[in-house]
């Protein structure tokens, strides 16, 4: 089954943040890779940036090969970009392990992203190969896209959230503990036997969508 992650990346991580380095409140919008052989074109719009100065640092990049201006509009502009992807740590990780790039924002300091893989080992596989290349990816979510109603916490909903963020802080886990049930079941007005219940939905909908489980027999 598929599975959805969004994540945000530093620009100086990977070949294409440095490329489509942007300044002050200008932010770049992936529109679509386009694949074309072993190539990877993409075309993006960049809003709020002096269109000139931007395909001039493009331009000078080692890896690109030609950057042209697709559209024009009052507020930004679509271009397509030509660039050998070979030396790109992330966008190689994510093609080795068929991810499929839904979106991109891009600011100076970093973008988020939003990527389906086929699996949870194929994101696992890829949050592995990106970390041995020395990106680091801050994970925002991942979620199942069979199940649209999934909350932005893992499949939490906002009560188990709380409810097991505040028991991590207040050291419940911890051994030995630092709170009790019932100064977490205090604290968020509850009893302590609807604390517990909390807790134990809470751990299932974490398994559930974000580890990989088998579905068979056993």
């Amino acid at each position: 089954m598929s599975v959805i992650v969004e994540f945000r990346v530093q620009s100086g991580d990977f070949e294409l943040g440095q490329i489509l380095s942007v300044e002050g409140n200008s932010t770049v919008e992936l529109e679509r890779l386009v694949p074309l052989g072993e190539a990877t074109v993409p075309l993006f719009w960049i809003h709020n940036s002096s269109r000139d100065s931007f395909v001039e640092g493009v331009r000078g990049h080692p890896s690109v090969e030609e950057t042209r201006v697709v559209d024009v509009f009052d507020d930004r502009t679509l271009f397509t970009l030509k660039w050998d992807a070979g030396r790109d740590r992330l966008i190689g990780a994510l093609r080795a392990n068929d991810g499929q790039l839904s979106s991109a924002v891009g600011t100076f300091a970093s973008w988020k992203m939003e990527v389906r893989f086929p699996s949870h080992e194929a994101l696992s596989a890829f949050s592995t190969a990106a970390a041995d290349a020395g990106v680091d990816l801050e994970v925002i979510r991942v979620y199942n896209p069979a199940e649209p109603d999934v909350q932005p916490w893992y499949g939490l909903t906002e009560p188990q959230f709380e409810a097991l963020t505040l028991a991590i802080r207040q050291g419940y886990y911890d051994i030995p503990r630092g709170c009790t049930t019932k100064e977490l079941a205090d604290e968020l007005g509850i009893s302590g036997q609807a604390v517990t219940e909390r807790l134990r939905r809470a751990i299932v909908a974490l398994v559930t969508y974000t580890l990989p489980l088998d579905d068979g027999d056993g």
